[in-house]
């Protein structure tokens, strides 16, 4: 079986728990990755390879792709939206009153990226959200995005374990799409 992955010019839109491991896996597999957040003292960490949270043998990873240059960060959508080929939504969505699930992470991410979605690319949630959400994102792009209809989603939800996020996302036992 063939593993070569070939590598595209990814953008991860949150650089959280999910999203920063997520980026620095995404790297470490050979893929040019930027990751955004609007939290710039966050991305300021993670740019000089520090880790803000535990997470075995992610922060090894991380300096090494930082250091391979495969890896980087910024809290410039617009510049998001013209490197990325796919681009993963990575956002928190915490529990809002009442148990449901507060999107406003989410949504404030799509509209902020949709306006520089200029070319053809694909759009990825990993974010857990419920039924129903990708078709709103889906709307929400076609109105905003230059790139409208061009613009693709899928939905691939994430199934880290704390402790085993890395492992997790390099060898994963499932892929949801």
């Amino acid at each position: 079986m063939d593993t070569t992955v070939t590598p595209v010019r990814l953008t991860v839109i949150g650089a959280g728990y999910l999203g920063l491991t997520h980026a620095v896996c995404m790297a470490d597999l050979g893929h040019q990755v930027l990751a955004i957040d609007v939290d710039a003292q966050k991305i300021a960490q993670a740019a000089d390879g520090k880790v803000p949270f535990f997470e075995p043998g992610l922060e090894p990873l991380l300096r090494k792709n930082v250091d391979a240059g495969r890896l980087r960060f910024s809290t410039s959508f617009a510049e998001a939206g013209e490197f990325g080929e796919i681009h993963f939504l990575c956002v928190g969505t915490p529990q809002a009153s009442g148990g449901t699930a507060d999107l406003s992470y989410l949504e404030s991410a799509v509209g902020a990226l949709a306006p520089h979605l200029a070319a053809s690319c694909l759009l990825v949630g990993k974010s857990t959200v419920p039924v129903g959400t990708a078709r709103r994102v889906r709307d929400q792009i076609r109105a905003l995005a230059p790139a409208g209809r061009g613009v693709d989603l899928a939905w691939n939800p994430e199934f880290l374990r704390e402790g085993h996020a890395v492992q997790d996302s390099l060898t994963p036992d499932r892929f949801v799409f």
